[in-house]
């Protein structure tokens, strides 16, 4: 080992510490110097670096690691809700409609009432009535407007209804379903594209609460010891509006901490005459500060299986067990997706896509294998997030391909969304299909890993329990799909060198090697330690970037 003298900055003794490294090996004490990992090894190692400068971190057995990444989040969205009616916390209907009124008494100001964050499991067959709101006298002159949990359908009143035009005479649009009673009437539940009749109307978040918004959910990740991410709808329409102002302030006024792969919005409507604006907000992003890039293109496939909008190979089934007819959205043209998809990459840009049922799992496959015949392999690292369910014939295409399986893993347990309103409509032989990172990791798939926040807590290691044991908190006891399960090791690789991969930054990120960036997490226990029923109780004392603290837990 190379013998460094000079004082280190920050040392950290008396692990464990798992580096992730590609041997997966395991040190006991790190040293960092200038924002940089000096030395990896053992206590002996480090003590000779330690000056009278220099910070000392006893992890007194607690696990240090490198910085988690989320391969997929929405964090001004998510901070601007936090800063609104958010509703993620509270799982009841009458929970949700007391939160409501309590927030719009406190506002009698706002024209409208925004947030969101509600479960459909919440409501009979996921879709809530627009006279749960009508009812809530602070808001019966004024419209409302909230988001479900993963931002697929909107819950409005009759107010936010009527300024939208929207009633019985309303067609559904292409990409979208208005919910309606027995004799027409829209319901006020609004899935999909349908969402934007409303969402259109609502006057525009500025971009200093964009701004703020950022931080706040800046501040919420790096809790969970999340030091990078991939925002995955920057330049979309929809929540707060347009982030990438927000991204570019923070990167240049030095208060975005974070590391920040942007994955610029594709317009739906639109095509490849988007490619120029892509290419300028890329330039763009390199001429500003170091933290915030803007390399990747996100093109959402379809819906979300819940509301029968994920695009499948074949029709859901009704609630009689036959065949509904009904096999989901597309959301791109599939006869498009290859040419969009060989021009990104050839444009130097990674393809994010929003891949969820089977048949947009293919579809995404056969776009990057497109890709690949017309230019060769480029290095772009495209990747397919959710991955709910995949044909078996396409799990080994993954690493044939090189695209990366950008998974969900909170989402991958029993819970009264899965067991109410997804299995019983996908059957019993495609239900088995469902979230399959075990196959995935044993066919030689790169894997990331991700969170969706808001759409689920952006809580590392509450995902890493459910990747480890496909058991969630409602069903401790149940596990879904046990063949699925992958190991402790790989799950927190994905969550670090496996998302730092797929931001380009796995050299200089994602694991605890020397020459490094010294972005680190300090857990409260080893959690390799315990049984695996208890991951889920790990805590984040100490987050690191560039080794300087972002975050230090209250009993840290």
């Amino acid at each position: 080992m190379h013998r460094d003298h000079h004082p280190a900055d920050l040392v950290f003794l008396g692990g464990p510490v798992y580096t992730v490294d590609p041997a997966r090996s395991w040190a006991t004490a790190v040293a960092v110097r200038g924002g940089r990992i000096v030395t990896v090894g053992q206590d002996r190692d480090v003590r000779p670096l330690i000056g009278p400068d220099t910070e000392v971190v006893d992890l007194a057995g607690r696990l240090l690691l490198p910085g988690f990444q989320d391969a997929h989040v929405h964090p001004v969205l998510a901070g601007t809700t936090l800063r609104t009616c958010d509703l993620h916390e509270l799982r009841t209907a009458e929970e949700y409609v007391a939160a409501i009124a309590a927030y719009a008494a406190t506002r009698p100001d706002a024209a409208w009432i925004t947030g969101g964050g509600w479960s459909m499991e919440a409501f009979p067959g996921g879709t809530p009535h627009r006279s749960l709101l009508d009812a809530v006298a602070a808001v019966r002159d004024r419209p409302v407007a909230l988001p479900n949990r993963d931002g697929h359908g909107l819950w409005a009143n009759s107010r936010a209804l009527e300024i939208a035009g929207i009633d019985a005479d309303t067609p559904d649009p292409a990409d979208g379903r208005i919910e309606r009673d027995a004799d027409g009437t829209p319901t006020g539940m609004l899935q999909e594209g349908a969402a934007e009749l409303v969402t259109r109307h609502i006057p525009a978040t500025s971009e200093d609460e964009r701004y703020k918004g950022l931080l706040a959910g800046q501040a919420y990740l790096h809790s969970f010891g999340i030091t990078g991410w991939q925002d995955a709808a920057v330049g979309a329409a929809f929540g707060p509006g347009d982030v990438y102002g927000a991204y570019l302030r923070a990167d240049r006024e030095g208060t975005l901490t974070a590391r920040v792969r942007a994955a610029l919005w594709w317009d739906r409507e639109g095509g490849l005459e988007q490619l120029a604006g892509f290419q300028e907000r890329r330039a763009e992003a390199e001429r500003g500060g170091e933290r915030f890039r803007a390399g990747t293109v996100k093109i959402m496939l379809d819906g979300v299986a819940e509301n029968h909008t994920a695009a499948m190979l074949e029709p859901y089934l009704d609630g009689c067990g036959c065949s509904s007819g009904n096999a989901g959205l597309d959301f791109v043209d599939p006869a498009q997706l290859g040419g969009y998809v060989a021009e990104l990459d050839a444009a130097g840009f990674q393809v994010h896509f929003h891949a969820l049922g089977d048949r947009a799992v293919r579809q995404a496959l056969d776009a990057v294998e497109e890709a690949l015949r017309r230019n060769g392999e480029r290095g772009n690292r495209h990747h397919l997030a959710h991955l709910q369910v995949v044909h078996p014939d396409d799990i080994a295409r993954f690493r044939a391909l090189g695209a990366t399986a950008n998974m969900q893993p909170l989402w991958a347990c029993h819970e009264p969304q899965m067991d109410e309103l997804t299995i019983p409509f996908l059957g019993e032989r495609r239900a088995g299909w469902q979230y399959p990172f075990g196959s995935l990791l044993r066919a030689g798939a790169m894997l990331a890993a991700g969170s969706d926040w808001s759409v689920s807590t952006p809580d590392v290691l509450a995902g890493v329990h459910v990747a480890v044991n496909r058991t969630g908190e409602e069903e401790p006891n149940r596990v879904f799909g046990p063949e699925e399960r992958i190991d402790l090791g790989s799950a927190l690789a994905a969550y670090t060198a496996g998302t730092a991969r797929v931001n380009h930054l796995d050299d200089v990120t994602g694991s605890v090697q020397t020459g490094k960036l010294a972005d680190l997490v300090v857990l409260d226990r080893n959690p390799f330690d315990g049984p695996s029923q208890a991951i889920a109780d790990t805590r984040v004392l100490r987050t690191y970037v560039q080794g300087e603290l972002v975050h230090a837990a209250a009993s840290a």
